[in-house]
């Protein structure tokens, strides 16, 4: 298990309910599809919540092809989350 979660360095989801001045939401997780990954706690909401003093970090990975990825949890020093549909910036497959 690593030291510590691998914290949301940065998000650029403004549409995310999460994401005001960084990611609030306690702890994400990564999933996703056809090679692609995306934060899948994104929410789209007209209204800004999670914790007010959290700095996001990922729970879960389930890229298991993911370089980063060892037993489910992420091993990178952090993630960039990006783009309309909440992309981990970070993935690559091995």
């Amino acid at each position: 298990m690593p030291m510590s979660l691998a914290p949301v360095s940065t998000c650029t989801v403004t549409a995310c309910s999460f994401n005001h001045d960084g990611c609030h939401a306690g702890a994400i997780s990564v999933g996703g599809s056809d090679g692609s990954a995306a934060c899948e706690t994104f929410v789209a909401l007209d209204a800004r919540g999670g914790i007010p003093t959290a700095h996001g970090a990922v729970g879960a990975c389930q890229r298991l092809e993911c370089t980063h990825n060892r037993d489910l949890m992420c091993y990178a020093e952090g993630i960039t989350v990006g783009g309309d549909s909440a992309l981990c910036e970070t993935y690559e497959a091995s």
